[in-house]
């Protein structure tokens, strides 16, 4: 078992990221007396009730067979209730083998409990299969955890070519807004909060001063801006942080990177990532009401650097911009401000009106190349997905688009940009080898 407490406590003190928090190591540690937290891909959590166990998410369909085997050398009880946090895959995918390990040892089904949205999740993911298995090949292609390769061609990998396992458990109690429960000797209340999902549960456990907090926290920015995801809600998401740190917690627990100990530690921790969504939301909507468009407002907006450069608000996954741009589609809507783009023309027309302007399109490619040697990646971008719009056969022009999108990967910080930016790689090569 890993000192996970001491690990945050060292990285939180002293302000630097000395080491990773989010892990995969698949191995079981204790962190108070009856909680235990297995650390996968997207963690369990374990309560010790003295009448059977409270799990909270199942991990993944990669994940879950390990991470409950792991589970399993710390209690053997039966597991009475299985909480989702929220209904992503990763939380939800591996409740098969939940299902399965109380079929082995004689036990009755747990029972499964989230909030009342997750049914709606589960059915969007069955209607939108395609699109969620490519979308999630583009953000996690290439991550490989647990010996695991997640990502690809192969659309994650998932079974039958399903996004959502067909083993996955639904929920046989939902509420609304609010229900607390009992478990043996363990008093729950479960909240929800509108933020990374529309159907999040975070749950305090006063008998242990604890939150279990889902993804509302996970050693990142939080993730209010997924480019490719449907809405998030920065501002209800720093709601629901205020509201855990009124109860003081002694411990934070997420699905994602470590444990926190500490009131004051757990309330600083609080306390800042509410204080980032909040200047977010604050400030890109007094700037729609002064009229601004969204371009203005994503060059304008950004974290204070105070907040920006703590080790546990690092865009490593999602990004403060992609966050603007997802209030600003909350209060403003899809149009962007630019009266052309209301109704635009085909990309493909435009690019080539551009580059007839510009000499031709390999010329324009050209051109993209140069200011790609400026350091101007951004705008390289622009010229060369013109250019490869204007004529998508040239093969020269896919060897420069090719470069200047690993050139952009590079720099990228965010695991979500740098899919984005590996899908266009992946695209160009594809057509180099046509």
């Amino acid at each position: 078992m890993s000192d996970l407490l001491g690990i945050s406590e060292k990285i939180i003190d002293s302000g630097v990221l000395s080491e990773m928090p989010n892990r995969v190591t698949q191995e079981l540690s204790e962190v108070g007396e009856g909680l235990a937290v297995v650390e996968s891909f997207s963690h369990i959590w374990g309560v010790d009730t003295g009448d059977g166990l409270v799990l909270f998410d199942a991990s993944g369909v990669f994940t879950g067979v390990e991470a409950m085997e792991a589970m399993r050398s710390w209690r053997t009880d039966r597991v009475d209730t299985l909480v989702y946090t929220h209904g992503h895959v990763d939380h939800v995918g591996g409740s098969g083998a939940v299902l399965a390990d109380a079929d082995r040892r004689g036990y009755r089904r747990p029972t499964v409990v989230a909030h009342e949205a997750v049914h709606a999740r589960l059915d969007r993911y069955r209607r939108t299969n395609g699109w969620n298995l490519n979308i999630n090949a583009r953000q996690f292609g290439g991550i490989r955890a647990a010996g695991m390769s997640i990502g690809g061609n192969d659309s994650l990998g998932m079974p039958n070519g399903r996004f959502l396992p067909e083993d996955v458990a639904t929920p046989d109690i939902t509420y609304s807004d609010a229900v607390s429960m009992r478990v043996g000797d363990v008093e729950m209340e479960l909240h929800h909060a509108r933020g990374e999902t529309d159907d999040h549960t975070w749950t305090w456990l006063p008998g242990r001063k604890a939150v279990l907090v889902g993804d509302l926290f996970m050693w990142n920015f939080p993730n209010a801006g997924n480019p490719q995801k449907v809405q998030r809600h920065p501002g209800e998401w720093a709601h629901a942080l205020r509201e855990m740190m009124a109860r003081r917690p002694e411990y934070l627990l997420p699905a994602h990177g470590l444990p926190i100990g500490g009131v004051q530690r757990v309330e600083t921790v609080l306390d800042n990532t509410a204080t980032a969504l909040e200047h977010l939301v604050e400030s890109t909507i007094a700037l729609m009401n002064q009229g601004a468009d969204l371009d203005t407002i994503i060059h304008t907006v950004s974290v204070p650097t105070h907040l920006a450069e703590l080790p546990y608000l690092q865009p490593f996954y999602d990004e403060p911009e992609f966050v603007v741009r997802n209030i600003w589609r909350l209060y403003g809507g899809w149009w962007d401000g630019d009266p052309a783009s209301l109704k635009p023309s085909p990309r493909a027309r435009l690019a080539g009106e551009i580059a007839d302007l510009a000499g031709g399109a390999r010329a324009l490619a050209q051109r993209a190349a140069e200011v790609a040697d400026t350091g101007d990646l951004s705008l390289a971008c622009h010229l060369v997905e013109m250019a490869v719009n204007a004529n998508p056969e040239d093969r020269g022009i896919h060897e420069i688009r090719a470069d200047v999108y690993t050139r952009r990967r590079k720099e990228a910080t965010s695991l979500m940009a740098r899919g984005v930016y590996r899908g266009a790689i992946r695209e160009s090569q594809a057509a180099l080898e046509d």
